[in-house]
Protein backbone atom coordinates (compact mmCIF):
# COMPACT_ATOMS: atom_id res chain seq x y z
CA UNK A 1 0.00 0.00 0.00
CA UNK A 2 1.52 3.64 -0.90
CA UNK A 3 1.15 5.16 2.57
CA UNK A 4 1.53 8.60 1.01
CA UNK A 5 -1.25 8.41 -1.52
CA UNK A 6 -3.62 7.18 0.72
CA UNK A 7 -2.92 10.20 3.34
CA UNK A 8 -2.70 12.72 0.15
CA UNK A 9 -6.26 11.38 -0.99
CA UNK A 10 -7.85 11.56 2.49
CA UNK A 11 -6.71 14.35 3.21
CA UNK A 12 -7.87 16.15 -0.03
CA UNK A 13 -11.57 15.71 1.96
CA UNK A 14 -10.64 16.03 5.56
CA UNK A 15 -7.81 16.71 8.22
CA UNK A 16 -6.08 13.75 8.10
CA UNK A 17 -3.90 12.88 11.58
CA UNK A 18 -1.63 9.66 11.65
CA UNK A 19 -1.16 7.24 14.45
CA UNK A 20 1.90 5.59 14.98
CA UNK A 21 -0.60 2.85 16.74
CA UNK A 22 -3.92 2.42 17.28
CA UNK A 23 -3.44 -1.07 19.10
CA UNK A 24 -5.39 -2.89 15.89
CA UNK A 25 -2.01 -4.10 14.16
CA UNK A 26 -4.12 -7.18 12.86
CA UNK A 27 -6.82 -4.47 11.23
CA UNK A 28 -3.86 -2.57 9.35
CA UNK A 29 -4.20 -0.03 7.56
CA UNK A 30 -7.05 0.95 10.13
CA UNK A 31 -8.47 4.03 8.97
CA UNK A 32 -10.83 6.05 11.77
CA UNK A 33 -13.65 8.52 10.32
CA UNK A 34 -14.92 11.08 12.41
CA UNK A 35 -18.48 12.63 12.41
CA UNK A 36 -19.28 16.26 11.93
CA UNK A 37 -20.59 18.26 14.00
CA UNK A 38 -24.22 17.53 12.04
CA UNK A 39 -23.22 14.04 12.39
CA UNK A 40 -22.55 14.06 16.43
CA UNK A 41 -26.09 15.97 16.25
CA UNK A 42 -27.44 12.99 15.08
CA UNK A 43 -25.78 10.49 17.78
CA UNK A 44 -22.87 9.10 15.35
CA UNK A 45 -19.97 8.05 16.50
CA UNK A 46 -16.61 7.03 14.84
CA UNK A 47 -16.35 4.69 12.26
CA UNK A 48 -13.31 2.25 12.61
CA UNK A 49 -12.26 0.67 8.68
CA UNK A 50 -9.83 -2.02 8.73
CA UNK A 51 -7.63 -3.88 6.29
CA UNK A 52 -8.04 -0.72 4.41
CA UNK A 53 -5.07 -1.76 1.89
CA UNK A 54 -6.37 -0.92 -1.28
CA UNK A 55 -7.09 2.35 -3.48
CA UNK A 56 -10.26 1.35 -4.11
CA UNK A 57 -11.24 1.31 -0.48
CA UNK A 58 -9.23 4.96 0.18
CA UNK A 59 -11.75 5.91 -2.32
CA UNK A 60 -15.08 4.11 -1.16
CA UNK A 61 -14.48 5.72 2.22
CA UNK A 62 -13.14 9.45 0.43
CA UNK A 63 -16.49 9.29 -1.64
CA UNK A 64 -18.65 8.77 1.84
CA UNK A 65 -17.05 11.38 4.13
CA UNK A 66 -17.39 13.99 0.72
CA UNK A 67 -21.43 12.52 1.07
CA UNK A 68 -21.25 13.51 4.64
CA UNK A 69 -20.00 10.02 6.91
CA UNK A 70 -21.13 9.15 9.88
CA UNK A 71 -24.29 10.34 10.77
CA UNK A 72 -25.40 12.47 7.78
CA UNK A 73 -24.70 9.92 4.71
CA UNK A 74 -25.93 6.41 4.56
CA UNK A 75 -23.11 3.62 4.58
CA UNK A 76 -22.50 2.51 0.99
CA UNK A 77 -22.78 -1.78 1.42
CA UNK A 78 -19.54 -2.04 0.20
CA UNK A 79 -17.58 -0.49 2.63
CA UNK A 80 -19.59 -2.84 5.61
CA UNK A 81 -16.45 -5.25 4.49
CA UNK A 82 -13.86 -2.91 5.65
CA UNK A 83 -16.12 -1.76 9.31
CA UNK A 84 -14.43 -3.52 12.74
CA UNK A 85 -15.29 -2.45 16.10
CA UNK A 86 -11.98 -1.34 18.00
CA UNK A 87 -11.16 -3.34 21.47
CA UNK A 88 -11.99 -1.31 24.20
CA UNK A 89 -8.73 0.00 25.48
CA UNK A 90 -7.78 -1.19 29.10
CA UNK A 91 -6.94 1.25 31.70
CA UNK A 92 -4.38 1.27 34.59
CA UNK A 93 -6.35 0.23 37.83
Amino acid sequence: MDHAAQTARLSAEVPVRISACLDVCDQADVVVVQPSSAGRAAGARPVWWGLVNDPDATEDIAAWVRAGGPGVAPRPEILNLYAFTPPRRRTAS
